[in-house]
């Protein structure tokens, strides 16, 4: 076997590998010294990724939209939903039999108490009433002359004249005549009775719903199906129902005065009408857990309908001087609710703020900023504390005094509550506070 150690090559060949193994050293030696270079200059430009985001967000403005915080009078509303019912409903059947001779009111018209409706054809109880009235007279004749014939009677008796038994049987037959005449009276008045029920009048001031019956038909006291409908709508009610928990408080603030309730249509855009409370129901449906209340409406125009569908708005109370910002300023992160402050430098600065009550898009603020400040209300997931902000037009403040938007209470209505306890009514972000 041949041996091809370096001691057994040539002298030529010696120097050539040395050559080649002092080539490989320097390469090496200088790939080495190049990461060396990259990564001390990674080292000294690289630092935190945190505290480089930090120092480029502070460094260049963010484009955010901002609000001014007001002091304003604040509702407080509670919201349920309710169906709009007739103050009165009233089914016109006839209590008598026979033909319908008029009809003097047309569909859909606005009646008034005492309005005659319907007229029946009296002429069978008319003869029915001559009849008993003649009767009567009869009656009352044979009466007059037992009470003359029990006079004579009576005065004979002093003188032994006539007995005792005969002056007993006139004064009985006196009585029975009496109580005939009487009959006949009683007699008469159902007949006139029955006359009255042929002229069908209007209850109460309602409107005429469509009629069942036309003139001609044959009408009877036994007849299921109502001639026609007559309904109150000026004023109408709206019963609506509230959760069992708020009833308390519902009650309190009735004790002081009358409660308003606003109806709403059904999309909730339309207002239809402001009422007074009338009054709570006398128990809790179990089922619910919710109690009906009924509030009453004037409905001078007309715009509330039986059987409708309505979201009603009762006003509890207004809270007077609150300090409110839009509820979009508010964002929730791990050391509770707080909004970013805009400084006069233009930068934010992130507060922790404790929120009282939530009404759609305004929520009252009961620590943490001050009326005249602003704070951010669109953009809040580009900053941190510090970073320096360019504002975009400001967006409306959303008080409920400014704008009139309907509110729907998202909170309660009691003391305020600290903002640990309380629904996410702003924006969620993953941000620390003073990050």
């Amino acid at each position: 076997m041949t041996d091809l150690s370096m001691e057994n090559l040539p002298i030529g060949n010696i120097r050539k590998a040395e050559q080649l193994v002092s080539s490989r050293a320097l390469r090496l030696a200088i790939v080495l010294a190049m990461a060396a270079i990259c990564a001390c200059s990674t080292a000294c430009s690289g630092g935190d990724p945190k505290q480089t985001k930090a120092q480029a967000a502070t460094s260049r403005s963010v484009s955010v939209a901002t609000a001014p915080v007001q002091r304003e009078d604040v509702p407080v509303y509670l919201t349920g939903l309710g169906a709009v019912t007739a103050f009165n409903t009233a089914n016109i059947k006839s209590r008598v039999d026979g033909q319908i001779m008029k009809v003097n009111f047309q569909e859909g018209q606005n009646v008034r108490e005492g309005d005659l409706l319907l007229e029946i054809d009296a002429r069978p109880y008319q003869a029915q009433l001559e009849q008993m009235q003649a009767q009567l007279f009869r009656d009352q004749a044979q009466l007059r002359d037992a009470r003359l014939n029990l006079d004579r009677y009576t005065t004979l008796i002093p003188s032994g004249s006539i007995a005792q038994q005969q002056v007993d049987t006139q004064k009985a037959l006196v009585d029975q005549l009496d109580g005939t005449v009487r009959t006949d009276q009683a007699q008469i008045d159902t007949a006139k009775l029955q006359i009255i029920y042929c002229h069908i009048t209007a209850p109460f001031n309602g409107r005429v719903g469509l009629r069942q019956v036309d003139p001609g038909n044959i009408v009877h006291a036994a007849d299921t199906n109502p001639m026609l409908i007559l309904t109150q709508l000026q004023p109408i009610a709206v019963i609506f129902t509230l959760p069992e928990d708020v009833l308390p408080t519902v009650s309190q603030h009735m004790k002081n005065g009358t409660l308003e309730v606003d109806a709403f249509s059904r999309d909730d855009q339309t207002k239809l009408a402001t009422g007074k409370l009338l009054t709570i129901d006398n128990q809790i449906d179990p089922t619910t857990g919710t109690a009906k209340l009924k509030a009453v409406f004037s409905n001078t125009d007309n715009q509330l309908w039986p059987n409708q569908f309505v979201n009603a708005d009762l006003l509890l109370e207004t809270r007077k001087n609150s300090t409110v910002v839009p509820t979009a300023a508010i964002l929730r992160g791990p050391q509770g609710t707080f909004v970013y402050a805009v400084n006069a430098d233009k930068t934010v600065q992130d507060r922790v703020v404790t929120v009282a009550l939530t009404q759609g898009d305004t929520t009252v603020i009961t620590k943490g900023v001050s009326p005249g400040d602003t704070v951010v209300t669109d953009g809040q997931d580009k900053l941190q504390r510090g970073s320096r902000i360019d504002m975009r037009n400001a967006s409306p403040s959303g008080g409920s005094t400014v704008n009139g938007a309907r509110r729907q209470a998202a909170m309660g209505l009691g003391s305020d509550k600290p903002a640990s306890d309380e629904p996410d009514s702003g924006k969620s972000v993953s941000q620390v506070p003073g990050s």
